[in-house]
């Protein structure tokens, strides 16, 4: 055999079976075939092709895949899928052809692929922690709008209360004819949150043990446990960023751009990056900006940009200020400074004098 280590290699991945392209020094096709989506079989193939570039795309099995081939000494690109229009926008689109493209992508151009790069397996366990808590969260939310619609079927009302308490105030004020139906609902919404709490005082635990640097990004009033530690659990390494402004736009917190001659769009923000910790980032952002947020730079800053009218202003102004949170918790993560409030003020303050 020629020499593998100049052999690209594509990888289509699947749910039970891999379709794979291998490319010659020459970019010729040497073979393209399936193969078993186990680990057995993945190492079993790619033994033979251990100092080759690999190519796959980011999906479910991208990250216990990349981390196998890299084990057997294979050079492993990720690319990352809503960069690669190329071949998901392809007018004849199959397996066979998603692999061949994935190599000669690689082959031609590393770049294009755009490559991301996995957290490693301590982390990602770490985060299903917390992905696992979220769902239940959601469960229990939908659980709890059913008993509310059904009753309220019924022209009655349940009394306001906490998701954490809805279980106690339901099974007291729910009516006679509906309690058979829901009561059993109810005590699941009851053993819901019981597992959430134990869920908080694992992340609690978790946090104080394995990632003290959480406690730095605790110090803003809004940023609890789970965002602080869904932050440096997706972002592993504060030196990942030169900038932290970099930050806003890897967690997909800036306005997407269509510039072309006289023509500039800004446009609504690209959503790139990972969705969970948005979503938490944006909910700081919602209670900062809300009645029970401190007064603070931030909130400042928020108000300022409520203040030019309407509820686009108003949903503008939260992401923005998610994107200044999020670029504040990188810096205080990378710096241990201690937070101040009202920094920029001290900072017009100063410059005044």
């Amino acid at each position: 055999m020629s020499n593998v280590s100049r052999f690209t290699i594509g990888v289509d991945l699947g749910d039970k079976q891999n379709v794979v392209c291998v490319l010659d020094e020459s970019g010729e096709i040497l073979e393209i075939l399936h193969v078993t989506n186990t680990q057995k079989a993945m190492k079993q193939y790619f033994s033979q092709y251990s100092q080759a570039l690999v190519a796959l795309e980011a999906g479910s099995h991208s990250p216990w895949v990349s981390r196998l081939l890299e084990k057997i000494g294979c050079t492993v690109l990720v690319g990352n899928a809503r960069k690669l229009r190329a071949i998901w926008q392809a007018p004849i689109k199959t397996d066979f052809r998603d692999a061949e493209m994935l190599a000669r992508i690689a082959r031609f151009d590393p770049n294009l692929l755009y490559p991301i790069k996995h957290r490693d397996e301590q982390a990602q366990d770490d985060l299903s922690i917390l992905k696992s808590r979220d769902v239940l969260v959601k469960t229990r939310t939908d659980l709890i709008n059913h008993v509310r619609g059904v009753v309220k079927s019924m022209g009655q009302r349940l009394p306001s209360c906490s998701a954490e308490s809805f279980h106690k105030r339901a099974s007291e004020h729910l009516p006679e004819r509906r309690r058979a139906g829901l009561m059993p609902i109810v005590e699941q919404i009851q053993g819901l949150t019981a597992a959430i709490k134990g869920y908080d005082r694992h992340i609690e635990e978790l946090s104080r043990a394995t990632y003290p640097e959480t406690e730095a990004l605790r110090q803003i009033k809004g940023v609890g446990p789970i965002t602080a530690l869904a932050f440096v659990l997706t972002l592993e390494d504060a030196k990942r960023f030169q900038k932290s402004r970099e930050v806003g736009a890897f967690l997909g917190l800036i306005p997407r751009r269509d510039q072309s001659g006289d023509t500039d769009k800004h446009l609504k923000i690209t959503k790139s990056g990972n969705a969970y910790l948005r979503r938490l980032l944006v909910g700081c952002a919602q209670y900062i900006l809300g009645p029970f947020g401190p007064d603070c730079d931030l909130k400042r800053f928020g108000l300022r940009l409520c203040g030019q009218g309407g509820k686009k202003a108003k949903r503008r102004a939260v992401i923005a200020v998610a994107r200044k949170l999020a670029v504040l918790l990188h810096r205080l993560w990378a710096t241990g400074e201690v937070y101040e409030p009202f920094y920029n003020q001290k900072q017009f303050m100063q410059k005044a004098a």
